[in-house]
């Protein structure tokens, strides 16, 4: 027998090993008591025929187990227990009620460990890192009061914002992106991105959020499903995964280093301008757990904000180019309450409430992560006579309980009047119950996020009017589809925006005197890595 044949022979010996451990170790726990119900699986491989196929939307792949199996189904893939909520109150009562059990992340081997997302708030495990992480980000944006010491910042970046799309309105995916990046960045980490190209910071961290998304797919790579090609070179037929990891492994690490040492740099020059990593810094930074945690809390703000905003924003101006009633609304308002002589501050928030029901429809409309980052359970338990066994991997189909139509009337439509308290009608449920996660897994820079999402959207109505994109003298309805991935955006699509009036052009072109362009520290940041 040749050195190739013994490989094979050793490597289908693994998988038949792997296997039978994994169901041994499910049947020795589970007793009597039966898996929640789900499709047959085949011998050896389980349900891996069942997982959603590249480029399927997964929330609506996993809404078919419901009129299947009912609200709680399961799939088992190589011996891992997949438990597939797709019930509000099922999620509540496990990731919120029971959070104790379900607030730890599965084992992720491709994007945890080869890649080194593990090392983030997001996909930590349930240890003391992961509580000193959310400290250290509660206590400095965690309530309002904190939040608000970063809405000038806000209001200034998204002024350019406005700006950008002024002279370049065929551009607004390039804007949004560069706007979130701006606004991000800037608040944790001091750092003024380019105004007027693009910036190699934010161009670097938009690709390792696209590869964030694909390669937390449960399911997406085999070495998730089957551990021990992990120990495979990269040389191996099928162990191709690795040189992608390694990749995007050198991405996140320098995503993570260089930033932080800008930070230390900028202090070290007195420029420092209270940035959320200075602040950490400042309040300890002298041994490696220190250290270690202060950078990755900034680079866990910094990922957990910077590309969900992008795709809230994305599905803002797509709405708005479906919905012209809904835009038409949310301006009377702006205009009866602010006037069109200055743009609405968080201060306003308050008296908006149409505007403040367009926030949340945005959120409801399509929520940025459809089907969350998974739990996992720390321990067997039992709900409503079904085993959930330990280290089974939960996931709550977020998009599902945000169409519900028990729960929302009409739920494909954008309908921002569903949340205010009119004509008898009694305002439905915000869906910020679930779109920023659940239990102790719930995203500690929610108000920080709610707040950017809030001005960029009051701003923009209230200067610009967005409509369909007109060809040959037609008006040409936007393509509209949500890409898969673990944080989905719209396609790119085609619209028309335009400044309300000479009037609001002019108080767009003053933005850029009271807040002028800076030069940026994209230069600084090269030198200091």
């Amino acid at each position: 027998m040749d050195i190739s044949s013994l490989i094979i022979c050793a490597g289908v010996g693994l998988v038949v090993f792997y296997i039978t451990s994994r169901a041994w170790g499910l049947s020795k726990d589970a007793g009597h008591l039966p898996l929640p119900p789900g499709p047959k699986g085949l011998p050896l491989i389980g349900n891996l025929n069942d997982l959603p196929g590249p480029g399927v939307f997964e929330a609506e792949h996993w809404l078919k187990h419901k009129e299947l199996y009912g609200p709680i189904s399961s799939i088992t893939v190589m011996g891992q227990t997949m438990v597939i909520v797709n019930d509000a109150r099922i999620a509540l009562e496990l990731l919120e009620k029971r959070s104790v059990i379900y607030s730890s992340r599965p084992r992720q081997i491709f994007a945890g460990e080869i890649i080194g997302w593990g090392n983030a708030l997001a996909n930590s495990l349930y240890n003391d890192r992961f509580r000193t992480y959310r400290k250290n980000i509660s206590r400095i944006i965690g309530s309002k009061v904190t939040a608000a010491q970063f809405d000038k910042l806000q209001e200034a970046e998204v002024g350019h914002f406005l700006l950008h799309i002024l002279n370049s309105p065929e551009r607004l995916l390039d804007h949004i992106r560069k706007e979130a990046g701006a606004v991000i960045t800037k608040i944790v980490y001091g750092y003024t991105a380019e105004s007027h190209r693009d910036d190699p910071f934010i161009d670097l961290a938009g690709r390792a959020m696209d590869h964030f998304s694909e390669a937390c797919v449960p399911g997406a790579f085999m070495v998730d499903i089957f551990p021990f090609l992990n120990w495979l070179p990269e040389w191996f037929p099928g162990a191709g995964f690795k040189r992608i990891g390694r990749q995007w492994r050198a991405e996140l690490i320098e995503m993570a280093e260089r930033p932080r040492n800008f930070v230390k740099h900028q202090m070290a020059q007195g420029k420092d301008q209270d940035s959320f990593l200075g602040q950490l810094i400042e309040r300890g930074d002298t041994d490696p757990e220190q250290q270690y945690t202060n950078k990755f809390s900034a680079f866990s703000l910094y990922a957990g904000g910077a590309d969900t905003t992008v795709s809230s924003m994305m599905c803002f101006f797509l709405a708005m180019t479906l919905y012209p009633e809904a835009q038409r609304r949310a301006q009377e308002e702006i205009d009866s309450v602010v006037g069109q002589d200055r743009l609405p501050t968080a201060a306003d928030r308050d008296n908006l409430p149409y505007v403040e029901a367009v926030v949340k429809e945005v959120l409801r409309w399509h929520p940025v992560a459809p089907q969350a980052i998974p739990h996992t359970a720390s321990k067997d338990d039992i709900y409503e006579g079904y085993l959930i066994p330990e280290g089974a991997m939960v996931i709550g189909n977020v998009w599902h309980f945000t169409h519900d139509p028990e729960v929302y009337h009409d739920p494909m439509e954008f309908k921002p009047e569903r949340y205010l308290e009119q004509d008898g009608h009694k305002p439905e449920l915000d869906p910020r119950t679930f779109v920023f996660g659940f239990g102790r897994r719930i995203c500690p820079g929610r108000i920080l996020a709610d707040n950017s999402l809030y001005i960029s959207i009051v701003q923009s109505l209230a200067v610009f009017n967005i409509s369909k994109h007109v060809e040959n003298g037609q008006e040409v309805e936007p393509f509209v589809h949500f890409e898969p991935g673990l944080i989905s955006h719209p396609e790119p699509y085609k619209n028309l925006i335009k400044p309300r009036s000479p009037h609001h052009e002019k108080l767009i072109r003053s933005i850029e005197d009271r807040y002028p362009w800076e030069e940026s520290d994209s230069k600084v940041l090269e030198s200091v890595y």
